[in-house]
């Protein structure tokens, strides 16, 4: 199970003193960006190739021939450890990880804090893009489990022995504020944003403090975890730390854009109950 494989967090000077062809470095920022500032010898995956951008969850899972495509461009070798990271505090780097559990690839490390963290360092920052080299034609499959659908969720609202935790800020929680067509949150999910999950300085929470976190939201008492956000862009940060803490987690990649869509899903909307 994708679960059991323990994960890596790596700092700047730990990353910079690795062998070069060892490891496969993968930025996961706008192209922009990238071309302003990335560390040297990182190749450039877009936030746009990780989702399927069809409305209105926009940001389920791209089919496979399109993962393939972008793993092929970026020179991907299956038997490579990836070390992959972005410039927010690692929503982006987590949903990628995602991707790779989902396609059983699970040699993967996080580079603690991205550009930030690595510029912090005084470490160099390169505006000369990599010459990635193509990789093999790809065959990759599907590994269902670190992915919920709605069905899946549905099945947990039953199930004390499952979680759903919701990252999305507590306004929209509170159904204060919505993307979509209705506001307010699954029912019995728990809410912790996950702006909560690093510091300023765009680094995770110290693994005692989202372990103290994770127990106080019941995420370490459950047999499974359900994440989700909006689009699971902001919950690729809480799959990564919730693989950090060795939790049985799963994305459900249709998030609030496919829930809130639906009007037959069951909702609690405490901004119109009075509850807030």
């Amino acid at each position: 199970m994708y679960h059991q494989h323990p994960v890596e967090v790596l700092e700047p000077d730990v990353v910079a003193d690795l062998p070069e062809g060892d490891t496969l470095l993968v930025q996961i920022t706008s192209r922009a960006l990238y071309e302003q500032a990335h560390i040297p010898g990182s190749v450039l995956v877009e936030p746009s190739e990780l989702v399927c951008g069809i409305p209105p969850a926009t940001g389920k899972l791209p089919s496979l021939s399109e993962i393939e495509s972008t793993l092929t461009r970026i020179g991907y070798q299956p038997d490579q450890k990836v070390i992959a990271f972005d410039d927010e505090g690692g929503g982006w780097a987590g949903r990628f990880f995602w991707t790779l559990d989902v396609i059983g690839h699970h040699d993967w490390a996080y580079l603690d804090g991205g550009l930030h963290a690595w510029h912090g360092a005084g470490l160099p920052l390169s505006q000369s893009p990599t010459q990635a080299e193509l990789g093999e034609a790809l065959n990759l499959t599907i590994n269902l489990d670190p992915i919920a659908e709605i069905a899946d969720v549905m099945a947990a609202l039953n199930d004390d022995a499952q979680v759903i935790w919701d990252v999305r800020s507590a306004e929209e929680y509170a159904g204060l504020r919505s993307g979509s067509a209705r506001a307010g949150h699954i029912p019995g999910a728990v809410n912790l944003d996950w702006e909560l999950l690093k510091d300023s300085g765009r680094q995770l929470r110290l693994v005692e403090d989202l372990d103290g976190l994770a127990a106080s939201l019941g995420l370490l008492d459950a047999d499974q975890v359900i994440t989700h956000c909006q689009t699971h862009h902001r919950s690729g940060l809480s799959y990564l730390v919730g693989r950090l803490l060795g939790l049985h987690i799963r994305a459900y990649h249709g998030s609030w854009a496919e829930w809130g869509n639906d009007p037959d899903t069951p909702i609690v909307n405490p901004s119109e109950t009075g509850a807030l």
